[in-house]
């Protein structure tokens, strides 16, 4: 008989609570359903990695990054998907220490119907929710820049209403962000943004790095000038899994600006690519010091650090 395999989605119901503690860690204090830990991707004094049992999902003050038990492993063991599941069916008989029967599901006192686990659109509408402004603030992003390129979602999950910042994809999806869920509704796609200017295109990771592209530009005047005469199509992949797919679409422009995380995997993706032409172009270098776009924003302090990057973009 064949084996069963791991899915996302059951790995995604493992308590992470329980999972952190079978790793080494245990919480520096708990507020309800709020787990707080100091963050397994750094040293610190301060606990500032949080998790939400009630939702099961993770929250790093200190990078601006969180998500599921899934995306936990993808940056805690610098890993793909498909290598982060069979790791965790390596582990099984680990997880399962917990729970003898089954997997330690996430507030598991009652089964819920697999209907239950899909995101529903709800409603969509401007930014005014002033626990989602304050996830904006402080993530640096500008609140006009986020008005004119995401909204907000109201949706259900598991049969409860959640309120998040939404990015729309080309094919009707949103991306779903807010300081303790990142998430995605069907269908999943890249984000296109075309200007009809189809020398140039810029390829990004996530919407926030786009967000924090915008935010940069237009907080320098010298810039925003240049933008009134230049204009570039965008290309938001909304996850590394689309950027092989969508080689045929950035090939069509005679440059490719490629904004990708300086992660293991984002850097994966650019090597690949300057192999592929010399039409693109590793931008990555200009935030060197940083995983992404928006943590060189969360913190550059110095104007002068974000000033010198901002020019750099449009060398």
């Amino acid at each position: 008989m064949k084996q069963h395999q791991l899915t996302c989605r059951e790995v995604n119901q493992i308590d992470m609570v329980d999972y952190l503690s079978k790793q080494g860690y245990a919480p520096q204090k708990i507020r309800g359903n709020d787990y707080w830990y100091q963050s397994p991707f750094r040293e610190e004094k301060t606990a500032s990695f949080k998790v939400n049992r009630k939702l099961n999902v993770w929250f790093d003050h200190g990078s601006g990054n969180g998500g599921t038990l899934v995306d936990f492993g993808i940056l805690y063991y610098k890993c793909s998907v498909k290598e982060l599941l069979q790791k965790m069916m390596a582990e099984k008989d680990m997880i399962l220490s917990f729970h003898p029967h089954h997997f330690s599901l996430a507030g598991e006192k009652k089964e819920l119907p697999e209907q239950s686990a899909k995101i529903k659109i709800l409603s969509v509408s401007i930014i005014t929710d002033i626990g989602l402004l304050n996830y904006l603030k402080n993530r640096e992003i500008s609140l006009p820049i986020a008005h004119q390129f995401c909204q907000q979602i109201c949706f259900e999950l598991y049969n409860k209403k959640h309120l998040a910042i939404g990015f729309k994809n080309n094919s009707g999806g949103y991306e779903l962000r807010n300081a303790y869920f990142k998430g995605s509704s069907t269908p999943k796609q890249p984000t296109l943004i075309s200007q009809n200017h189809p020398d140039s295109l810029l390829v990004f990771e996530g919407f926030f790095s786009f967000l924090s592209f915008q935010t940069l530009q237009q907080s320098n005047q010298e810039i925003k000038n240049k933008l009134l005469q230049k204009q570039d199509d965008f290309l938001i992949l909304n996850s590394l899994s689309f950027f092989e797919k969508s080689k045929e679409v950035m090939e069509k422009y005679r440059s490719i600006r490629l904004y990708l995380d300086r992660d293991l995997m984002g850097l994966k993706c650019t090597k690949q690519a300057l192999q592929w032409s010399i039409k693109y172009k590793d931008c990555s270098k200009i935030y060197r010091r940083f995983k992404d776009l928006n943590e060189l924003l969360i913190k550059s302090k110095n104007h002068a650090i974000k000033h010198s990057c901002c020019k750099r973009m449009h060398l």
